[in-house]
Order: structure tokens, then C-alpha cells, then sequence
């Protein structure tokens, strides 16, 4: 699992953001950062959906810090689409569809008892423009939110 000081691994995915376009993280180091990974277990669950709404509610913030936000899970990006278009999200959601950006980055979790194996655990990376993250958070707790105060503060001193 990556910790602060030590470089994002890189990947590549599909971006849901109305459209569905590439996504390569070194590519978009250079305009789009600091970037804020926000890494959920699931589209349309109660939690997830409270955690993507409070970025939402924040969004104004990070984006005066030039910070930019994106949302990660194993959905589809046309399920990623969706539930951008039902809870009105302004950023972008990158599908990792096949896990491996969860592998990379060391938070996979699995719900046994529901059948459900490989999603993300809730996760905020916050990465600079040199792709050092420097803010990294993992809850072993998918019940459990992030502190926003805290991730905004980390984008501020990334900027």
C-alpha cells in the first residue's frame, strides 16, 4: 500500500465524465494536478454515495486550490455515468473494471458474506504534480468517511 513520500503508481483506465475518454495519470499530472484519488467499493451504495456527494459539496474548494477530483471503483464506466448523472457529480469517476489499479495501489477488500471480492476500500491519495502522493488515507471500515477537512488541506499543501 503506498504511503505518503512514495511515487502514485501509474495506470491507465476509462474516465466516466458524461462521455467515457482514456485516463493515464502521468499524463495528467502536469494540468490536472494535485489530483485527489477518492477510492470507493461501490456505485449507488448508501455510504459511497454520501462520500461522492461531500466531494461534490466541496468541489468549489478543490477547485480553487487548481486541485482535481476523481472518484475510483470497480464499476463500469457506463455504470460510473449513471450514477455521476443521478447524484449531479461534477468530476470525473475512473473504472477501474478489472481491479488492478486497486492491486496496484494495495486496498482491495472483499464483502464475503455478500459475494462480492476485489473492491476498492475506501481511499483518498492525494498526488502532485511530480507524482509523489502526499496525503494517503485507507479505512479498513467501508462505513467509515474520510475527513474532507483534511483532504482539502492536504490538496492545499500540494498545490
Amino acid at each position: 500500500m503506498p504511503e505518503t513520500g512514495d511515487t502514485a503508481a501509474d495506470f491507465t483506465a476509462p474516465l466516466a465524465n458524461g462521455d467515457i475518454e482514456e485516463f493515464t495519470l502521468s499524463e495528467r499530472l502536469e494540468d490536472d494536478a494535485p489530483i485527489v484519488l477518492a477510492f470507493f467499493p461501490g456505485a449507488f451504495t448508501s455510504v459511497c454515495t454520501t462520500e461522492m456527494c461531500a466531494f461534490q459539496d466541496r468541489l468549489a474548494s478543490f477547485n480553487d486550490l487548481d486541485a482535481t477530483v476523481y472518484g475510483v471503483s470497480r464499476d463500469s464506466p457506463f455504470t460510473l455515468n449513471e450514477f455521476r448523472d443521478q447524484n449531479e457529480l461534477e468530476f470525473g469517476l475512473i473504472s477501474d473494471y478489472n481491479g488492478e489499479i486497486i492491486d496496484d495501489y494495495g486496498i482491495e477488500m472483499d464483502f464475503a458474506d455478500l459475494g462480492v471480492y476485489g473492491v476498492a476500500k475506501r481511499s483518498v491519495f492525494v498526488i502532485d504534480g511530480d507524482g509523489e502522493i502526499t496525503y494517503a488515507w485507507v479505512s479498513d471500515d467501508p462505513g467509515v468517511e474520510p475527513d474532507y477537512d483534511e483532504v482539502e488541506a492536504a490538496a492545499e499543501d500540494a498545490a
